[in-house]
């Protein structure tokens, strides 16, 4: 059986982890606007030529744009060949809106999903039929044979009290049937390696995918500070110091930055990898090359 045959038949993102062998595998986000939806198709099929073991297209709750995360993860899966992860987020949803998506996804043949609780609007108005990502997670799971992935959090979330009460929303997720989580993006390794170790003793044992960044251009920082609340260890801002001002240095030192992380996490045994590549073939083709021997 050759490599494009295996990855025909392993269409769930479970049996794809469940191989053992080191997983790259990138995000694409739909377009907020129509007019916007041929330049990321054109996007995402770039990346989906890498031939990365999967692809996942973010959603957006609001207005068409929801359609539009079918619509891509459908043209990666049926035009490219690439297993594609659809994302789906509850909080601003209904339950009618949620299943019609499901329904959608189903009658495309996407089996996999990614549950989040998702973003609460800044005027906190939502249909309130939704308050936990383990809601939907259990919803998903009555509603068909999916593969449900969850979001996890290596530095805690940043409305969890505490990282214990955190780890406690985790467990939630994987006792309502999620099979494996995504981290958040975090830049230094040693954080991850003691998120592991804390949630293996907490007796979490899904296979976990490591979130990675490439940092770009020196602005993502000031929106993954405001987000996330990510450390950003001093090498890392010592390369933003130094290049941020230089375009296309700090993109190259970026794109490094992530493949040094990268390289140490699979080292150390963490074999999936995401990828966080902003809708930028050409980052995930670098990082693609920069890994080519060791993939």
């Amino acid at each position: 059986m050759d490599d494009a045959e295996g990855r025909e038949r392993r269409l769930k993102i479970r049996e794809i982890l469940a191989v053992g062998k080191p997983t790259l595998s990138f995000e694409v986000f739909p377009p907020k606007t129509e007019d916007a939806y041929d330049s990321v198709e054109k996007a995402a099929a770039k990346i989906a030529k890498l031939k990365p073991s999967f692809m996942s297209v973010t959603y957006g709750a609001g207005g068409g744009t929801s359609d539009y995360t079918v619509g891509i993860a459908s043209a990666i899966k049926e035009e490219y060949g690439v297993t594609p992860l659809a994302h789906l987020t509850c909080v601003s949803s209904t339950r009618e809106k949620v299943h019609h998506v499901l329904g959608e996804l189903k009658e495309r043949g996407i089996e996999n999903v990614l549950a989040l609780r998702g973003d609460i609007p800044q005027d906190g108005s939502t249909p309130k039929e939704y308050h936990y990502a383990s809601e939907l997670i259990r919803e998903i799971k009555k509603a068909g044979d999916f593969c449900i992935g969850a979001a996890c959090y290596p530095e805690g979330h940043v409305e969890s009290a505490n990282k214990s009460v955190d780890m406690d929303y985790l467990k939630q997720k994987v006792e309502a049937g999620c099979d494996f989580v995504t981290t958040q993006m975090f830049f230094d390794n040693s954080i991850l390696y003691s998120y592991l170790y804390r949630i293996r003793e907490k007796g979490i044992q899904v296979p976990v995918i490591a979130g990675i960044m490439p940092v770009t251009n020196a602005k993502q920082i000031r929106r993954i500070t405001q987000m996330s609340g990510t450390c950003l260890p001093s090498r890392f801002m010592s390369i933003v110091d130094r290049f941020g001002d230089n375009p296309a240095a700090m993109k190259q030192a970026g794109i490094a930055y992530a493949t040094d992380q990268i390289i140490d996490l699979i080292a150390n045994g963490v074999n999936g990898i995401h990828v966080y590549s902003m809708n930028k073939p050409d980052v995930a083709m670098k990082i693609k090359e920069n890994l080519s021997e060791i993939l």
